[in-house]
C-alpha cells in the first residue's frame, strides 16, 4: 500500500536522505547540555559517543542480507522514525555509560538507513542515466542544516534536549509518511548472478584504497559535527544560539556544496574535483586552529563543510559501480570503515581535547588530508561521451538490467 505525495523517483532517494539526516542530527547541537548534565570532561562524553559506531559497524557489516529479504522499501520506512524514537530516548541517559548502552541499537538503525539509501541512490542514478549521488547527498546536510537550526533555536528557548527530542519523533514520521509513502525501491544495476550475499561485508584492495580517499574527510565532518557546538562554547565562550548555528553553518555550506558537485564531476572528473575540496579542507583545518576571534572560525567551518562535502559520496559511486560483487556488498564494505570514522574518530578526539585543547583535535586532521590527497586518483577520471550511458566497469558475467524511467527532472 503506498500514501503520500506523488514524487520522481530522485525526489524521494532526496527526501529519504534529507528526512534521516534531520531524524539524525538533533542530539548534536545539544551535546553541550548534555555534557553540562551530566558534569564530565569531553574524553568522557567522547566514550560515550561510541556506542553509535559500534552499532553501525555492526550494521554495516551484517544488516545486508536482512535488509535484502525485509526489503527496502519496509526498512526504511520503519527504521527513520525508530531512529528520532531511539535518540529521544538516549537522552535521558542519566550517565555516560548509560548513554553508551542507549546508542548501540541508534548506531544499527543508522547503519541499516546508510545502505538502504546510498544504494537506492546510484540504482536511481543508472535508470536516470545522470549522476545525483552528491545531490542526494546534499540533502542529507540540508537535513542536519535544518536540525542544527532547530536544535539551536529550542536551545536558546531554554528547552531541555529530552523534551527537544521528543519533539522531532512525531516530524519525522509525519515527514516519512508525507514524502516516502509511496516509495518502491528502484530495480538493481545488474541481473543476480545466483550467487549468496556473504554475512561479512570485506573490504578487498580497491574498496581500502577508496577508504584512504574518504578518511579525512569523514574525520572532520564528524569532528566539525560532534564537537563545532563545543568548541565555540569552549574557546570563545558563546551562547547556546551560536553554538548550535555553527552546527548549522556547517551543515549548509555542505550542502550546497554537494548539491552543485554532480555538474562539476561531469565537466571535470572525480579525482580533480576531489582535490580541489581536500585543499579547502586543509584551510579550513588551520583557519579553526589558529583562528582568533568566532567569526573567523565559523569561516573556518563552512570551509570544512565545503571541503568534506563530495568524497564520500564519489567514493560511493565508485564502490557501487565496481562489478566484482553486488553494489550493497561494495557499499557496505566501504561504508563500514569509512562511516565509522566519521563516528569513531570524533569521540575519541575527545581525548585529544582533554589532553592538548580542543583546538589540536582539528589539527590532527592535516596528516589524513595529505593521505586522502595521494590516493584521490582511484575515484576514476571523466568518461568519454560515448561511454557516458554504460554502466562502468562491467564484466562479463554480469547482465545489464534494461529499464526506462519517466521522471521529473530534479
Amino acid at each position: 500500500m503506498t500514501f503520500g505525495l506523488k514524487l520522481a523517483p530522485q525526489h524521494r532517494v532526496y527526501a529519504g536522505f534529507a528526512i534521516y539526516s534531520f531524524a539524525m542530527g538533533n542530539i548534536f547541537p545539544r551535546l553541550p547540555d548534555i555534557k553540562h548534565t551530566m558534569a564530565i570532561e569531553d574524553g568522557t562524553l567522547g566514550l560515550s559517543l561510541i556506542g553509535t559506531p559500534i552499532g553501525t559497524l555492526t550494521a554495516l557489516t551484517l544488516a545486508t542480507p536482512l535488509l535484502e529479504r525485509v526489503g527496502f522499501r519496509r526498512a526504511l520506512l520503519w527504521l527513520v522514525p525508530l531512529l528520532a524514537f531511539v535518540y529521544a530516548i538516549a537522552v535521558h541517559a542519566p550517565g555516560p555509560l548509560s548513554l553508551f548502552l542507549m546508542l548501540l541499537p541508534v548506531g544499527l538503525m543508522i547503519g541499516s538507513i546508510e545502505i538502504v539509501l546510498n544504494v537506492e541512490a546510484d540504482r536511481t542514478e543508472f535508470l536516470l542515466k545522470r549522476r545525483i549521488m552528491n545531490r542526494a547527498h546534499s540533502f542529507w546536510s540540508m537535513g542536519f542544516f535544518g536540525a542544527g537550526l532547530f536544535g539551536a533555536a529550542l536551545a536558546h528557548l531554554g528547552l531541555s534536549p529530552q523534551l527537544h527530542l521528543a519533539l522531532v519523533v512525531p516530524v519525522v514520521a509525519l515527514a516519512m509518511a508525507l514524502f516516502l509513502g509511496g516509495y518502491e525501491p528502484a530495480p538493481a544495476r545488474f541481473a543476480g548472478t545466483g550467487e549468496k550475499a556473504p554475512m561479512f561485508a570485506r573490504p578487498t584492495l580497491p574498496i581500502l584504497v577508496l577508504v584512504a580517499v574518504t578518511l579525512s574527510a569523514m574525520l572532520l565532518e564528524g569532528a566539525s559535527i560532534d564537537w563545532s557546538a563545543i568548541y565555540m562554547r569552549t574557546v570563545f565562550e558563546s551562547g547556546p544560539f551560536i553554538a548550535g548555528f555553527t552546527v548549522a553553518l556547517f551543515a549548509f555550506s555542505q550542502a550546497t556544496t554537494r548539491f552543485f558537485a554532480d555538474s562539476f564531476v561531469d565537466r571535470h572528473s572525480p579525482s580533480g574535483v576531489a582535490r580541489v575540496l581536500l585543499a579547502a579542507m586543509a584551510v579550513g583545518v588551520l583557519i579553526v586552529f589558529f583562528s582568533p576571534l568566532p567569526f573567523v572560525s565559523m569561516l573556518g567551518f563552512a570551509l570544512l563543510g565545503i571541503g568534506s562535502s563530495a568524497l564520500f559520496p564519489l567514493a560511493i559511486s565508485a564502490a557501487a559501480q565496481r562489478t566484482d560483487r553486488p553494489a550493497a556488498i561494495n557499499v557496505a564494505a566501504l561504508s563500514q570503515i569509512s562511516f565509522v570514522a566519521f563516528l569513531l574518530g570524533p569521540p575519541l578526539l575527545g581525548f585529544v581535547s582533554d589532553h592538548w585543547g580542543i583546538r589540536s583535535a582539528y589539527g590532527i586532521g592535516i596528516p589524513f588530508i595529505a593521505l586522502s590527497l595521494l590516493t584521490a586518483g582511484a575515484l576514476g577520471r571523466l568518461r568519454s561521451p560515448e561511454n557516458a550511458d554504460a554502466a562502468p566497469n562491467k564484466s562479463s558475467n554480469m547482465v545489464r538490467r534494461k529499464t526506462e524511467v519517466s521522471a521529473g527532472e530534479a
